[in-house]
C-alpha cells in the first residue's frame, strides 16, 4: 500500500512539474517568441552586413589591381591614360589613380598636367595616399617657385602629424621651400631640427649636409 502510494505520489509530482512548466511556457510564448524573433533578426543584419563589407572589399581589391596594372602600361601604351582616368576618383582606392595619373605626367615633364590631377583629390581620408599627393602637391609648388603654396601645404601636415607619413621628410622638403624663398634662417632651423631629431635616417643625414652648406653662405 506504501509502495503504491509514493507511485502515485511521484506521479502527481511528474504531473504537477509539466503542467507548471506548459503554464509557464503558456504565459511567456509571446515574450520568448519576441525573443527568438530580435535575435535572428539582430542575426541576419550581422550575416547581411558581413556580406557587403566582403563584396565591397572585392570589389575595391579588384580596382586597386586594375590601377595599379594599368599604371604599369602607360609607359609603353599612353593610350591607357582614358582608362586610368575612368578608374581615379574619390573613393579608398580610386584616389591612386591620380596620383599615379600625376606620376606619370611628371616624368613626362608637364607638372602642370599633374598638378591638375593632384588638385582633385579630396581632403577626406587623410591616410597615407592623401599625404603622398599633397606632399607631390607641393614639391610641384616649389619647381614652379610657387613656396608660399608649398610651406603652406608642409606646414598643414606637419600641424597634423600624421603616424603614417614621415614628418622628417615633411620637415625638410619644407625647410627647402624656405631656402627656395630666400628665406635661410627659417631653412636653416628646419634642417638643423631634421639632423637633430631624424640623424639616422635618409633625410637626417642630408639635413647635416644642408646645414653644413647654409651656415658657409651665412
Amino acid at each position: 500500500m506504501k509502495k503504491v502510494m509514493r507511485k502515485r505520489l511521484k506521479e502527481d509530482e511528474f504531473v504537477s512539474t509539466l503542467t507548471k512548466i506548459f503554464n509557464f511556457g503558456k504565459k511567456r510564448i509571446k515574450e520568448l517568441s519576441i525573443g527568438v524573433g530580435a535575435v535572428i533578426v539582430i542575426l541576419l543584419v550581422f550575416l547581411i552586413a558581413n556580406a557587403i563589407k566582403a563584396q565591397s572589399v572585392k570589389k575595391d581589391s579588384r580596382l586597386l589591381a586594375d590601377i595599379l596594372e594599368i599604371s604599369n602600361q602607360l609607359e609603353t601604351d599612353p593610350g591607357k591614360l582614358a582608362e586610368l582616368e575612368a578608374l581615379a576618383g574619390n573613393g579608398k582606392f580610386s584616389r591612386i589613380g591620380y596620383l599615379k595619373l600625376a606620376s606619370y605626367w611628371i616624368g613626362q615633364g608637364d607638372g602642370e598636367k599633374a598638378k591638375s590631377y593632384l588638385e582633385r583629390m579630396p581632403d577626406s581620408r587623410k591616410d597615407t595616399t592623401y599625404y603622398q599627393g599633397k606632399d607631390m602637391l607641393a614639391q610641384i609648388y616649389i619647381g614652379n617657385s610657387e613656396f608660399d603654396k608649398a610651406i603652406a601645404i608642409y606646414q598643414s601636415i606637419e600641424d597634423e602629424a600624421p603616424k603614417d607619413y614621415p614628418l622628417d621628410a615633411v620637415l625638410f622638403n619644407k625647410a627647402e621651400a624656405y631656402e627656395g624663398k630666400g628665406e635661410l634662417d627659417s631653412a636653416l632651423e628646419l634642417y638643423k631640427r631634421v639632423r637633430d631629431e631624424y640623424s639616422q635616417t635618409f633625410y637626417g643625414m642630408d639635413a647635416s649636409q644642408k646645414v653644413s652648406e647654409l651656415e658657409e653662405k651665412k
